[in-house]
């Protein structure tokens, strides 16, 4: 099968498409069929080899940490899923990913996925969806009626958020460059800051329950928002390099996510999709041998949002 792997870590001169072996499901596994994968930033972080402790990979690794496709063959103890049914998953990071033809995963992080809604735009979901999930409701712990600032608003995250944090009718302050404006407000934004002019710390006048940054900020930029928060409220922060600060004395909580995988939370925001109260924003969709030139790609610009790797015989 063809797959794209590196073989030492590095820039993404290193991956290559190249042919392997196709992978044999083990006890509580199967072995899908992908459909897509897609490009997430950690993806980039684990081939340059800065993520070796919390996520140590063998080489060589197989990137695709989301991925959409059919069950293909199963192991042994495997009842929950038969062979064709059409699935999603959040796959382990530590394990060969879904940039390829196929790959194994156990059977315990997969859900089933609705015929109505393009079988390859769902590997857009679970990762990025996870991530405004968790932040938003597991760390955030947010309510109907909290105010919200979402920092970074304008990525692939931050426009699940920005759903999810309406669809739970909390009113939302979000910052975006002119470019992605009209999309965030689309997905629900109440307010936006445009923070190619205006400085967030300035821009937000009353205080916010729940900060949630998604922007690659320094330190010193992410310390500026704990004052924006309520006594009480929370920072949740997915710049994991850095601790998210906290202010003791108006117990004001500093949260670093480090998204996990919820087989329920994933089924919960599919069936969302499937009902239209959550929409799977697809900006670009590429061919598995382009995963190489994407890498480089997003190592010198942002991307135009979020990309769909499409498997040969997607």
């Amino acid at each position: 099968m063809k797959a794209v792997r590196f073989h030492q870590f590095g820039g993404p001169e290193v991956l290559r498409y190249e042919d392997v072996e196709q992978p044999v499901p083990g006890p509580g596994e199967v072995r899908i069929k992908v459909a897509a994968t897609s490009f997430n930033g950690v993806d980039a972080n684990i081939r340059a080899g800065y993520m070796q402790g919390p996520i140590p990979v063998q080489l060589p690794h197989t990137p695709g940490i989301d991925v959409s496709g059919t069950v293909e063959a199963l192991g042994p103890d495997v009842s929950a899923f038969a062979l064709g049914d059409q699935v999603v998953a959040f796959l382990p990071m530590t394990a060969a990913g879904a940039a390829a033809e196929y790959v194994i995963a156990p059977a315990d992080v997969l859900t089933g996925v609705p015929k109505n809604v393009p079988l390859t735009d769902l590997a857009a979901l679970p990762t990025v969806g996870l991530t405004a999930w968790q932040a938003l409701f597991d760390h955030g712990r947010l309510t109907a009626g909290q105010r919200v600032l979402i920092n970074g608003a304008d990525g692939a995250v931050g426009g699940y958020a920005v759903q999810l944090a309406k669809e739970f009718r909390a009113q939302v302050i979000a910052t975006a460059s002119p470019l992605t404006a009209v999309r965030v407000k689309a997905a629900g934004a109440d307010e936006i800051v445009d923070y190619t002019l205006t400085d967030v710390v300035t821009a937000v006048t009353e205080p916010v329950d729940l900060v949630l940054n998604l922007a690659p900020v320094t330190p010193e930029q992410l310390a500026a928002l704990v004052p924006l928060i309520r006594d009480g409220g929370t920072l949740v922060s997915t710049t994991v390099w850095m601790p998210a600060p906290s202010d003791h004395e108006r117990n004001v909580r500093g949260i670093d996510l480090f998204v996990r995988s919820d087989t329920d939370q994933l089924a919960d925001l599919v069936a969302r999709v499937s009902t239209g109260e959550l929409v799977v924003d697809v900006a670009q969709r590429i061919a598995l041998a382009e995963l190489p030139a994407l890498h480089a790609q997003a190592a010198t610009a942002p991307l135009p949002g979020k990309v769909v790797v499409l498997a040969p015989s997607a």
